[in-house]
């Protein structure tokens, strides 16, 4: 039974730079409303590796339900070669609370921006790579159009190529994403989940991925969800440094002295707007 829409008046923050993707399964629409009062900075409804076959009709009416009256969020979809695909894509086409979709296993271009155009040709699509082949073609599903940002289905690909859970097999794929990412002027990628309630490891993982190059991570839990806003927001001491940083340069009329200050204002006005953004106040 659906339940009632409560919206939170807490801001939510742009999903260009959203840290936190709480996926919720389909299948449990009282959950819907809980994930999107939670503190996640966006919540994606599964109806797809989350739900069984046959329950997937009804998860699909479900979500819809939920993003016709008041709810709001992006819906993880059934990937293009899957006979699921048409019927979800009509079942959201227009849905009000829809802000965009995530498309599984993505292997080409193509099934971004069928998907996008299928959807009117202005809902933004996630392009979850889950594969080898995802990511050998991550660089042209990065600049295909409609495309909004990559994800990295993490579990999937070391089922796929027999890769194991360490961090350093791990690294090559999400490297790829980042720099197919940067080469198709999208945000940083989101990285895949890590399963288990251990925040130390959870910690450990969300940092790794912010190293790669990574800006998000999906999660499957509310209690993660604090855990990876922390890791992935810039420190205090980083805004700290931004702040005397760029104070300074403003002293000095903004004057370049050598090779290093074009670098460090980068990097300092992009902390000081994640700070902004994220409500990080410096040390």
């Amino acid at each position: 039974m659906m339940t009632s829409v409560s919206s939170s008046s807490r801001p939510r923050v742009a999903p260009e730079i959203s840290r936190s993707w709480l996926l919720v399964s389909g299948t449990h629409p009282e959950r819907f409303a809980v994930a999107e009062n939670s503190r996640a900075d966006q919540i994606i409804l599964d109806i797809e590796d989350a739900v069984d076959p046959k329950d997937k009709p009804q998860a699909l009416a479900d979500v819809r339900a939920f993003l016709e009256n008041g709810g709001t969020g992006w819906v993880r979809i059934n990937d293009r070669t899957s006979s699921f695909w048409s019927h979800d894509i009509d079942g959201l086409r227009g849905a009000p609370g829809l802000l965009g979709v995530m498309l599984a296993k993505v292997d080409d271009a193509s099934h971004v921006t069928e998907t996008f155009d299928r959807l009117g040709g202005a809902t933004p699509v996630l392009a979850l790579i889950e594969s080898a082949l995802g990511i050998e073609e991550a660089r042209n599903i990065a600049c295909a159009r409609g495309v909004f940002r990559l994800a990295f289905g993490s579990g999937d690909y070391r089922r796929d190529t027999g890769t194991s859970v360490d961090d350093l097999a791990m690294a090559y794929p999400r490297s790829r994403l980042v720099v197919a990412s940067r080469i198709g002027d999208l945000p940083g990628p989101i990285d895949g989940p890590t399963v288990g309630t251990s925040h130390p490891i959870l910690r450990e993982k969300s940092e790794l991925a912010v190293a790669l190059g990574l800006t998000g991570k999906l999660c499957l839990d509310l209690e993660q969800i604090p855990v990876i806003n922390e890791a992935i927001s810039p420190t205090r001491s980083d805004v700290s440094w931004a702040q005397d940083f760029l104070a300074d340069f403003e002293s000095r009329g903004r004057v370049i002295r050598d090779g290093s200050d074009l670098p460090r204002l980068g990097r300092a006005e992009k902390i000081q707007k994640l700070a902004e953004a994220f409500g990080v106040t410096p040390a």
